[in-house]
């Protein structure tokens, strides 16, 4: 059983910032990575950020500069400071963990959260 939470998603003007956070939790033996990915109606969900257990990062190029990815592994949470937001970056944000129920890996989605930037 594993349960992947997300909040932070909220309506926001162009060139202002929101705050997402997931924690995971349930019967996961270890965490290899975490990370955000968005999608918009009629396209395919993207990586927006994603980080490893050792501190590695990935951003789309869209978002760099802007976006900042942090972990906290002791408590299974990652978080996406979005910065300088806009309109485009309007979606409905998962939260994706990757990992192993001791001997079989799998990764899990979280429910998504909406993220609106008006113009």
């Amino acid at each position: 059983q594993v349960q992947v939470v997300e909040s932070g998603g909220g309506l926001v003007q162009a060139g202002g910032s929101l705050r997402l956070s997931c924690a995971a939790s349930g019967n996961i033996f270890s965490i290899n990575s975490m990370g955000w990915y968005r999608q918009v109606p009629g396209k395919q969900r993207e990586l927006v950020a994603a980080i490893t257990s050792v501190g590695t990062t990935n951003y789309a190029d869209s978002v760099k500069g802007r976006f900042t990815i942090t972990r906290d592994n002791a408590r299974n949470t990652v978080s996406l400071q979005m910065n300088s937001l806009k309109p485009e970056d309007t979606a409905v944000y998962y939260c994706k963990v990757a990992g192993k129920t001791y001997n079989t890996f799998n990764y899990w989605w979280g429910q998504g959260t909406q993220v609106t930037v008006s113009s």
